[in-house]
């Protein structure tokens, strides 16, 4: 369990990132047309799961955003930018935003992805989103990266993160 803050008041998820050398969870998410994905999709390719609470929050807007444009310049790397914003909302978001180079996935089907990965928040406000984490899986399905935000309203290392796909 991590033990995290939200504007400076405990919270708690529902376990802990996977650790760096582990295989990395399997995971089935929704896509913007409803379709579902999984790490099949994406074989071959290093995986950036950019995991938020909403899209609906300035500092998840700013991460997607940020990882959107890092992806333009990244080999055989899919960024997926994954909460539990419904479908729709990533979809309206992206192309309000003009986002092209990220994969946005919803849990909305899918809550076991969040106690696999450590990220559902058991207690607060946010209770039953996702906390902000990044994990960087490589084109084998091992994690070679991760980060769990200890102040949700905060944005990743953004620097961190890209700098292991260098």
């Amino acid at each position: 369990m991590a033990h995290l803050t939200f504007k400076g008041s405990a919270v708690e998820t529902a376990g802990n990132l996977p650790a760096k050398g582990s295989e990395a969870p399997f995971f089935c998410l929704v896509k913007t047309d409803l379709s579902e994905a999984g790490p099949a999709d994406f074989a071959g390719k290093r995986l950036v799961l950019n995991i938020f609470p909403s899209l609906d929050t300035p500092v998840c807007a700013a991460s997607v955003r940020h990882f959107n444009q890092a992806a333009a310049s990244l080999d055989n790397t899919v960024v997926l930018c994954i909460s539990a914003d419904l479908p729709f909302a990533h979809s309206r978001f992206c192309e309000t935003e003009g986002l092209k180079n990220v994969v946005s996935l919803s849990v909305f089907r899918s809550p076991e992805f969040g106690k696999d990965y450590g990220v559902t928040i058991l207690n607060g406000p946010l209770k039953g989103f996702l906390s902000r984490a990044i994990v960087i899986i490589d084109a084998d399905g091992i994690v070679l990266y991760t980060e769990h935000v200890a102040e949700i309203v905060e944005e990743p290392d953004y620097s961190a993160a890209l700098k292991v796909l260098a």
